[in-house]
């Protein structure tokens, strides 16, 4: 697959090499025909001039002193293959420089048609055997116009001109391609390596060996994506690791309230709790059950973000009173611990698409991990606020702040700091892992600003009404 893929690229080098050249012969001929007509006719133009100046003696008629610019002409037929004509207003021929038509009536000879152009080309009323380009520059004194001096040059030469330039341009952008698909060939070949690399790493990753490392000493895309390839392994390996701590941790997480209740039990059968101190034992039993039914349906959750979480019921609802909502079901936990809540809105209504019961789940979360982690007497602060399309909402607290080595893992599904351990024994570790699977499904984005003893800022995003996909 790789040996095809750059003979492709070869390929289509070689197409738009062709392609290019012919693009390149048509418009460099078309513009160096009419740079060269230019150029000729603006020096035929001059020389017209110049030899009706010369032309001294001539005020009309068919009698003409050829004397006067003999020499001028014969350079000019020798040096340029020039020729020369004077014609009267009529069309008569006086003067031929090479003597052939002296005498001669040109027919429908009309010098007004002609001088509407700088120069023509053509035949000049079939009086030449071949194409030329002439010019007709008019003879006057005392305000008269006694006839029309035409200096005209065969258009071969200009044609041979032509090709002469464009011969350089050939062989120049040949030698250019040429080097270039040399030099694409030394690509091809030192891409090949790196790229045996690649797939060969591929395949080891396809059989399972995340371990399996490669370098590729390119700083190029391909020394980028070569590096991308060992950190995707990595994080997969990672990945791989995070299952097995997962079903570590919900072993670890279960066997604690299990042993507890099982214990408690087996010491009230077996009368090493007494019988009237059944009902405490019992209340502690059924605290560890609770436990275990928090622990139960917040894995339920998670399982169920993780499998369904591209299938969302989006609507249009206003984000700020599910924020008010959701600060009224914590309104009593507050109370207890004499924390306010904070609601800042930049807008009295914030239009949002999203699933809002999902949304729900994320404030409920962010919120009560606040309040968990807040002191009494603190603030809680729940912010609303717009940029384009995006609207942002903030949960900020005062609490202890999360160290900057672990504010990529509690992002982690039964991650929770050892501070969070022994502060809140309540916690699954699934709160803030199915906060983000909830926002990622939703295209979004979620983020925590976290400094040790000032406290967090959680801020995720959401489409604004009428923006979403």
């Amino acid at each position: 697959m790789r040996k095809k893929l750059i003979n492709e690229l070869l390929l289509g080098y070689l197409v738009f090499g062709i392609f290019s050249f012919l693009l390149v012969a048509f418009f460099s001929a078309q513009m160096v025909r009419d740079y060269l007509m230019e150029k000729d006719s603006r020096f035929l133009y001059d020389e017209a001039y110049y030899l009706t100046t010369a032309a001294k003696s001539y005020r009309g008629g068919e009698a003409f002193d050829e004397s006067e610019i003999a020499e001028r002409m014969a350079l000019l037929i020798r040096r340029f293959s020039c020729s020369g004509r004077i014609l009267t207003p009529s069309g008569m021929v006086v003067y031929d420089s090479f003597g052939s038509l002296e005498g001669t009536l040109i027919e429908d000879f009309d010098p007004i048609a002609i001088r509407e152009g700088r120069f023509l080309t053509g035949n000049f009323y079939g009086t030449y055997s071949s194409e030329q380009l002439f010019v007709l520059f008019p003879m006057t004194g005392n305000l008269n116009t006694y006839g029309y001096f035409l200096l005209a040059r065969p258009m071969s030469v200009t044609l041979a001109d032509q090709d002469a330039i464009l011969n350089v341009v050939y062989i120049t952008f040949l030698i250019l391609f040429a080097c270039s698909f040399v030099l694409l060939v030394l690509y091809r070949n030192l891409v090949g390596k790196p790229l045996k690399e690649i797939t060969k790493a591929a395949n080891e990753y396809a059989a399972g060996n995340l371990a399996y490392r490669f370098e590729v000493e390119s700083q190029d895309e391909i020394g980028y994506l070569a590096n991308t390839m060992n950190y995707m392994a990595y994080e997969l390996a990672g990945a791989e690791e995070s299952q097995r701590k997962f079903i570590s941790n919900i072993s670890h997480d279960f066997r604690s309230p299990l042993t507890s209740i099982k214990g408690y039990l087996q010491a009230m059968l077996d009368g090493t709790i007494p019988p009237e101190m059944h009902e405490k034992y019992l209340r502690v039993v059924l605290s560890e059950a609770e436990r275990l039914t928090t622990l139960t349906t917040s894995t339920l959750k998670f399982q169920s973000v993780e499998v369904n979480g591209a299938m969302l019921d989006l609507e249009d609802f206003d984000i700020n009173q599910v924020i008010r909502n959701t600060a009224l079901s914590f309104e009593g936990r507050c109370a207890a611990k004499r924390i306010t809540l904070d609601l800042t809105f930049s807008a009295k209504e914030m239009k949002v698409n999203a699933d809002k019961s999902k949304i729900q789940q994320v404030l409920y979360n962010l919120t009560d991990n606040a309040i968990k982690f807040s002191g009494e007497n603190s603030t809680i602060w729940l912010e609303v606020y717009d940029r384009y399309d995006k609207v942002f909402v903030s949960v900020k607290d005062r609490g202890p702040g999360i160290p900057k080595d672990k504010q990529k893992k509690i992002w982690t599904r039964f991650y929770k700091a050892d501070d969070s351990r022994g502060r809140d024994k309540s916690g699954t570790g699934l709160g803030l892992a199915i906060c983000r699977d909830i926002i990622t499904a939703h295209g979004q984005n979620i983020d925590v600003i976290s400094t040790e003893g000032v406290g967090s800022e959680f801020i995720f995003t959401l489409n604004k009404s009428g923006t979403a996909e």
